[in-house]
């Protein structure tokens, strides 16, 4: 393993952690989701393939907590890895708001994609957590991705693969 994978999977592991330690905190319907964050950082930079098997680990952490639903997340993170790794070969660059629709994209079709998976609501609560809660999320993951990407721009500069 390289020195920049190394710090890759350190700066995964410490917004696994937050996703664990600060998120429970706020305790905030609309939640930050620091595992897409996460997995969304690994995604632009590693390979369609590895971003998909980084994407269904992190879903299998998020599904242990989750019985009910035991593999959605892994799904929807599956989905997800490979999808952004590949978009990022298409049109990609290292500009802000561009950053912030990738984030907002991937937190909004992670919820929909898990929230379909589950079969847990159905009609009215659906629509609400699709068209009301999920955005709301999607908005607060995207500003603190930013806010990561901000911070570790030069640990991140040299993690390409």
């Amino acid at each position: 393993m390289t020195f920049r994978a190394l710090r890759l999977a350190f700066v995964v592991l410490v917004l696994v952690l937050l996703h664990y330690t600060v998120r429970p905190l706020l305790n905030w319907h609309a939640a930050i989701d620091f595992l897409v964050i996460a997995l969304l950082l690994v995604a632009v930079r590693v390979r369609p393939g590895t971003a998909a098997v980084v994407g269904f680990a992190l879903g299998l952490v998020a599904d242990a907590q989750s019985l009910r639903a035991f593999g959605a997340s892994a799904l929807a993170m599956s989905l997800i890895g490979y999808g952004a790794a590949w978009l990022k070969a298409v049109f990609f660059a290292d500009n802000l708001v561009l950053n912030a629709g990738f984030f907002f994209g991937g937190k909004l079709l992670y919820d929909l994609v898990y929230l379909l998976s589950e079969r847990r609501l159905g009609g009215s609560d659906l629509a609400l957590e699709l068209l009301i809660w999920s955005p709301l999320r999607a908005l607060l993951t995207a500003a603190v991705g930013l806010l990561v990407l901000a911070i570790l721009r030069p640990v991140l500069r040299g993690a390409e693969a």
